[in-house]
This record gives C-alpha cells, sequence and structure tokens, in this order.
C-alpha cells in the first residue's frame, strides 16, 4: 500500500509522508536487568494486544541467558495481565475477524515451540500474549516473514552482539529497533551498526511519546518523519532566498566578476576568491 500511494503521489510530484511498520527487532545482551528489560518488553509488546506499528516483532537474546530470559517474560506477563489475561481489564482483542484469523494462522506452524501462552477464543478474538521459542530453521516460517500486528513474540538465540546486528541488517530497515543492555558500548554499537526509523535503549515504544522526537521509518518502514516540530518541518517548504547589495559593483576589481575577464593568472586568483565570498 505504502508503494501504492508513494507512486500516486510521484505522478502529480506530490511530497508525502509515510509512516509503515516492519518486524521491529529487539536486542537482549547478556549484560542486563533482566527483571526490568523484561517489564518493559512485555509492555512494549502487549499494549493493545501487540497491535502497534512499533511494538517488538521479535527478540534476539544471547543463548547464555535464553532460557532465564523466557522465565522472567513469563513472569512479566503473569504480573501485568494475571494469570489468564482473558479476565483482565487491562488486555486487548484483536481489532477483527480477520486479523485474528491471521494471527492465529501464525500459531498453526509453531504450536510445539509456544512456551507461554497460545490460547485463542474466536467469538471474542481473544489471542493470549504468547511466547515463541524459535530457532534458525524456523525462520522461513510466516511468522517470522511477516509483520505479527498481535501478541505473539518470537524468541531466538543468538551467539554473540555482533550475530544480532548482522541478523537485523540482513532483513528489511524497520520502523524500530530495541536493545537492552547494561553495557554502553553494547548499547551503543547497536545503534549505530543498525539502521531503523527510531530506536531505544533499555525501552520499548516510549519514543513514540517523545513530541520532541521526530518519528518516521526509513526505507521500506517509512519516508520522512513528524511530532513536533518535525511535522512542521516535513510539510514546510524551506525557501532560499539570497539579497545582495549593488555598490560592490562599483568597487574595483569587483566588477571583473561579468566578461569578458582578462586573461591573466592574478584576475583569476582574485575572480576566486571574490566567489569564495
Amino acid at each position: 500500500m505504502g508503494s501504492i500511494v508513494a507512486q500516486t503521489c510521484s505522478k502529480s510530484l506530490t511530497p508525502f509522508c509515510l509512516e509503515l511498520g516492519g518486524k521491529s527487532p529487539t536486542i537482549v545482551d547478556e549484560h542486563v536487568d533482566l527483571s526490568v528489560a523484561c517489564n518493559r518488553i512485555v509492555q512494549g509488546k502487549f499494549v493493545n494486544s501487540g497491535q502497534t506499528c512499533i511494538a517488538p516483532d521479535y527478540v534476539l537474546v544471547h543463548a547464555n541467558i535464553k532460557d532465564k530470559f523466557l522465565a522472567n517474560m513469563a513472569s512479566a506477563i503473569d504480573a501485568q495481565f494475571g494469570s489468564d489475561p482473558s479476565k483482565s481489564p487491562n488486555y486487548a482483542r484483536v481489532i477483527n475477524d480477520q486479523h485474528w484469523e491471521r494471527v492465529t494462522g501464525y500459531l498453526k506452524d509453531v504450536t510445539a515451540q509456544v512456551v507461554h501462552g497460545g490460547s485463542s477464543d474466536r467469538s471474542t478474538r481473544y489471542v493470549a500474549p504468547t511466547l515463541v521459542s524459535l530457532t534458525e530453521s524456523d525462520l522461513q516460517k510466516p511468522i517470522m516473514q511477516d509483520e505479527i500486528f498481535g501478541p505473539l513474540l518470537p524468541v531466538l538465540a543468538v551467539e554473540s552482539i555482533d550475530a544480532a546486528i548482522d541478523f537485523v541488517n540482513a532483513r528489511p530497515k524497520p520502523l524500530a529497533a530495541y536493545v537492552f543492555t547494561s553495557d554502553g558500548g553494547v548499547a551503543q554499537r547497536v545503534v549505530a551498526q543498525t539502521t531503523s526509523g527510531s530506536a531505544c535503549v533499555n525501552e520499548a515504544v516510549f519514543q513514540y511519546l517523545n513530541s520532541h522526537l521526530p518519528f518516521g521509518g526509513v526505507g521500506p518502514s517509512g519516508v520522512g518523519a513528524y511530532h513536533g516540530r518535525a511535522s512542521f518541518d516535513e510539510f514546510s517548504h524551506a525557501k532560499s532566498v539570497l539579497e545582495h547589495s549593488t555598490w560592490l559593483d562599483r568597487v574595483p576589481p569587483y566588477f571583473l566578476r561579468y566578461s569578458p575577464h582578462p586573461n591573466k593568472p592574478w584576475v583569476q586568483a582574485m575572480f576566486d576568491v571574490l566567489m569564495d565570498l
């Protein structure tokens, strides 16, 4: 749809700003406060039942802490939504039947890898907050090919931060990227060596709430940015205006700017200096 809008606007040279989406990655370093990281990832992923364009779409967690991470994530889900999220007043439903079918369809291929959640109810369009433990052999499954836009969170182990960075860079540029770590150097590497519309360190989704931060995608995740001043700049044309005095034309050697120019090196040198003013 975004490409159709862009093509339509291009035909009439109409400026446009597109916020699209994509599979926003979350990288979890082995050096991290797991309790804080899991609480924030759960809040960011499952708010509105995962139906936000910048929700963490999948997690790349260091292999050394994957089991602890999954256990902490399950505890955080229970703490925020209760042992039965279907009864929680703080847990939303999938927007319509079509999307309920789409989201639960992703589960059919990975039922055996569900480590928390996995239940659903078509009559109420309920899908539980679900954690899915995947491996490299699962990367071609729909849950890792499409933007999920629902309450399913695939988790994959990586052997290093470099491997996580390579994984992200091998895929289309996302709308957002998240990194959780207590190592400032790791955070800087992830932010500097990956490309995304926005990024958070030890936080998820909250960048959207700050009106001082431009918000938008890059490449397949969008074009342009908005929010606060950025919205004004995005939809305004910065017109350049040059105003020049006239008296300089009466001051030698300024008149040398006009043809014909004497064929002498010192004249050319002076002309070059004047053009740099």
